[in-house]
């Protein structure tokens, strides 16, 4: 699958482009059973919120889950990396992230990359976050929050909070982003289960915590090109990844044919 000339240039101008119905329910259904059975175990690949119970983040579930391994792979994530980032991609980090309902906590505002950077000593932003929500993602169930065009700004300025939420974040000046967000605004991507969103790893973003009875899981593939790879292997392999092996990305329908592994013509 390749991105077209428009949303090419909307991910260039703003940083982050949306495709709607990028997987169909059924394919939807079996990504939702795995998120489940990943929330279900215990390990250190899952984080919690401060309330020790509920799921936040289920971390390399490409390496002990099948139907995610198939995601990693998936063409319709994968090439668009590819086409992106003009080179082959490995996986730097695999995410299931939960919104949960009345307890999904706050994502404060960062910078994706300026981690990557920061604590992975990852040479350039040539990498990027390919997604899929596997939940409808609405205005008021904790959506992502985007300032577009700010990934052009580079990497700004963060101080490392550990003490804000469950998972420590390298967080971005209140006043820096009153800037950003006077004069580009915010946005927040929203779509039914399926949709694909690709974005930028300098993208200011972050989200608000779920009040509504309603969670929403996305799953994020953090695509890093080969010659990009991480030279700091300070945080966990299963946070940042140390197999730098080109991904090969599997057959179109290798979510429904689990047996189905040939690469995509």
């Amino acid at each position: 699958m390749q991105l077209n000339t428009a949303q090419l240039a909307q991910f260039e101008h703003d940083g982050y482009v949306v495709v709607e119905n990028l997987f169909n329910a059924e394919e939807v259904a079996v990504m939702k059973a795995a998120a489940a059975e990943v929330y279900a175990r215990d390990g250190v690949e899952l984080q919690r919120e401060k309330d020790g119970t509920t799921p936040r983040t289920a971390f390399a579930a490409h390496t002990y889950n099948d139907v995610f391994a198939r995601v990693a792979a998936h063409p319709r994530l994968i090439e668009p990396a590819m086409q992106m980032l003009d080179g082959p991609v490995y996986i730097h980090q695999f995410k299931v992230n939960a919104k949960a309902a009345f307890s999904g906590d706050v994502w404060q505002w960062h910078q994706d990359y300026g981690t990557w950077k920061r604590d992975d000593d990852m040479p350039d932003a040539r990498a990027m976050n390919v997604s899929v929500f596997l939940d409808e993602v609405t205005h008021i169930n904790g959506p992502l929050m985007f300032i577009p065009g700010s990934h052009r700004r580079g990497v700004l300025k963060a101080g490392h909070d550990v003490t804000t939420t469950a998972y420590p974040l390298w967080t971005l000046d209140e006043a820096e982003i009153r800037e950003l967000a006077d004069a580009r605004g915010i946005v927040a991507p929203v779509g039914p289960p399926g949709t694909g969103l690709f974005f930028h790893g300098n993208l200011v973003h972050g989200s608000t915590a779920n009040m509504t009875p309603w969670g929403r899981t996305i799953v994020y593939v953090t695509a890093n090109r080969v010659d990009n790879a991480i030279r700091r292997f300070k945080r966990p392999a299963y946070i940042a990844q140390r197999d730098f092996t080109p991904i090969a990305p599997l057959a179109d329908d290798c979510l429904l044919s689990p047996g189905k592994v040939a690469a995509a013509e």
